[in-house]
């Protein structure tokens, strides 16, 4: 017996509209998931080997950061993925050379935004039509449940992907707290652990104190220094206005949650 998976997609758009715009349609549509959102050309390189996603929605003209659309190509030849995803191209480059070169990189399709019928919810309607060809190629279609992946493996992914989501909003991973923070969101996701400082504490010989204020110098860190439309796009809850920044708490709970049904 299998189980159909959701098409999962990473956005890599430096546009704060178009990239919501694709955000609320991929998030209308039951069997599309959002790996990741990024708008950093290196930040996506990660994202791919970190979410091993079935489709990248690349813009091809990134101003955030360094580099662009074909370098994220360029680089993605140079790893020579085992499966890499489906790379489906928005750009308002209208050259032939350009569009050409971004084929001869591994483009799939392209997507011109300044065409008539361009909207966000046209490239996500087209890639579900197409879900199954991408995950076929992929080799992702359905979960055998006689492969049906182990409880280290699962673990695996998951630390991945948490990873992934902390990189996302700027949480650098030289900060003492974010393995913290990594380890607080994996237990309560699997619900094993409720004094989360003691627990985290006992695993690195630190005081629950100490543990408590390095989660939180980690996020408010994040807070004062990462930029503040990618953090508000890829951080949604809400915050106390007071405070300017989530309690552990609330942080950890917001990750659980986000991640929880996709780690059931």
């Amino acid at each position: 017996m299998s189980k159909e998976r959701p098409l999962t997609i990473l956005i890599v758009e430096d546009d704060p509209r178009s990239c919501q715009e694709l955000t609320d349609a991929a998030e209308s549509m039951d069997d599309i998931e959002l790996a990741g959102i990024t708008a950093h050309a290196d930040q996506a390189v990660r994202l791919i080997q970190d979410t091993v996603p079935d489709c990248l929605i690349l813009d091809l003209e990134l101003h955030a950061g360094s580099g662009n659309g074909l370098n994220v190509l360029q680089s993605m030849k140079e790893l020579a993925l085992p499966r890499p995803p489906y790379v489906l191209i928005t750009t308002n480059n209208s050259s032939a050379v350009t569009l050409e070169a971004t084929r001869k990189l591994g483009a799939d399709f392209i997507f011109t935004k300044h065409q008539t019928d361009y909207s966000a919810k046209s490239v996500l309607e087209f890639l579900h039509m197409i879900k199954d060809t991408i995950q076929s190629r992929t080799g992702r279609a359905s979960l055998d449940s006689t492969q049906a992946e182990t409880p280290m493996m699962r673990e695996k992914r998951l630390i991945r992907r948490i990873s992934a989501e902390l990189d996302l909003i700027g949480i650098s991973p030289k900060a003492v707290g974010r393995q913290y923070l990594l380890d607080a969101i994996l237990l309560t996701i699997n619900k094993t652990e409720h004094n989360l400082p003691a627990a985290i504490g006992k695993k690195y010989g630190k005081t629950d104190n100490s543990v408590e204020r390095a989660m939180q110098n980690a996020i408010s860190k994040a807070w004062r220094t990462a930029d503040i439309d990618s953090l508000y796009l890829n951080y949604t809850a809400k915050i106390n206005s007071e405070k300017g920044v989530p309690t552990i708490t609330e942080f950890i709970c917001y990750y659980a949650n986000k991640l929880k049904n996709e780690f059931p």
